[in-house]
């Protein structure tokens, strides 16, 4: 499920305020959390996204670090289990087809 966030953006201008309307396609869920969020720290999603968005112009980029998440222990294992076996294949067992690895598998079973 997505909801539509419907931001109004204020400018400040010297002599007038002009305002943009920015839609957001978010997943519900995630929309509730942030509102609620927003609301325990007295601000409307409006406000919060303003103020990402100052931080993001006065930072010359997204004001946080973005990064893949951490691999778990399992993941990195298999990772380097992989890097292993590329860098010395004679050491593992390798099959002609697809049927033959599935038929020691069931052997096996």
């Amino acid at each position: 499920m997505f909801a539509n966030v419907h931001i109004i953006m204020l400018s400040e201008v010297i002599d007038d305020m002009s305002a943009t309307n920015i839609n957001v396609r978010v997943d519900s869920a995630l929309k509730q959390e942030a509102e609620a969020l927003f609301n325990d720290l007295g601000l409307n999603m409006s406000s919060a996204i303003t103020m990402f968005l100052r931080c993001a112009v006065n930072h010359d980029g997204i004001p946080f670090e973005i990064k893949r998440p951490p691999y778990n222990a399992q993941t990195r294992a298999a990772l380097n289990e992989y890097e292993e076996m590329k860098r010395n294949p004679d050491k593992y067992k390798r099959y002609d087809s697809f049927d033959e690895m599935m038929g020691e598998v069931f052997d096996d079973a």
